[in-house]
């Protein structure tokens, strides 16, 4: 009788493991069937669109998840609603993960987005007038980019020792043309706004600019350098995800040599890749 309920007690351990194991196996395969990377409409979904298919004959199925915003995008990736995001350079991602808490990391550098100075008025920045009005987006990470392109061109200071990614206009010290900053509009609006033809000059990201039809490389009057740029357009994670593997494979696809040509020769200077 013993023997019986031995028996027994074993077939029924095996058969629960064996379910369990068939359980995660499951798992296993469905990470490995679909990759959920949210992104901005251009130039990250549609660099994701040309690497998918080379994703996917290395058993990497690509789902593309697009926002509209730069907000939506990291508490998607911190709600696991998404596996990975690409929209984001690092120094925002460093200022959203203090500001909100968020457990990230920076899995790659992809590409590079000179942020571009536009005006409707004026065909350089040495002709804004005394008094011009500057439109930039509420994105702080953002400010130390357009305030060190103006300070290059000799209309303002910063402050002595400043770290220019942090740099605020609070950080001005000198201003000889008295220039107005407005910084509470949504990075997403400014196209409408610089075709409103609202303040002097306009700061626009380029993935804005492009989605609006503009050209990021001829239209502005004044173009950020991709020289030792620290706004480099990451894929970002979830800490510890960086190790999974099709994070790893998401990274070699698009640090490829074919994907990296892909965005020399689509967006002719608009976007930079990275291992420029």
């Amino acid at each position: 009788m013993k023997k019986w309920w031995g028996a027994l007690l074993a077939v029924v351990l095996v058969l629960a493991l064996a379910a369990c194991g068939g359980k995660d196996g499951a798992q296993g395969d469905q990470e490995k069937k679909e990759l959920v990377v949210g992104a901005s409409n251009v130039p990250h979904a549609e660099i994701l669109e040309k690497a998918k298919p080379i994703l996917k004959e290395k058993g990497v199925n690509l789902k593309i998840v697009t926002f509209q915003d730069y907000i939506l995008p990291n508490k998607a990736l911190e709600n696991k609603e998404i596996d990975a995001n690409y929209f984001q350079h690092i120094p925002y991602l460093e200022a959203q993960m203090k500001e909100n808490g968020y457990d990230f990391v920076n899995a790659a550098g992809i590409h590079i987005e000179p942020i571009g100075i536009y005006s409707k008025k004026y065909k350089s920045l040495e002709e804004l007038p005394e008094g011009a009005t500057i439109i930039m987006s509420n994105s702080v990470a953002d400010h130390g980019r357009i305030l060190s392109m103006l300070q290059e061109k000799g209309l303002i200071k910063l402050k002595d020792g400043i770290d220019k990614t942090k740099a605020t206009v609070k950080d001005i010290v000198e201003n000889p043309k008295k220039l107005k900053f407005k910084t509470d509009v949504d990075a997403g609006l400014l196209p409408q706004v610089y075709q409103n033809n609202e303040g002097d000059a306009v700061v626009i990201n380029a993935n804005y600019a492009l989605d609006a039809g503009l050209d990021p490389a001829k239209d502005p009057i004044a173009v950020e350098s991709p020289k030792n740029n620290p706004y480099v357009n990451i894929i970002a994670v979830r800490k510890g995800d960086e190790n999974r593997k099709d994070i790893k494979t998401l990274v070699e696809v698009l640090q490829s040599k074919e994907i990296q040509d892909f965005i020399k020769k689509e967006y002719k200077g608009a976007v930079i890749p990275a291992t420029e």
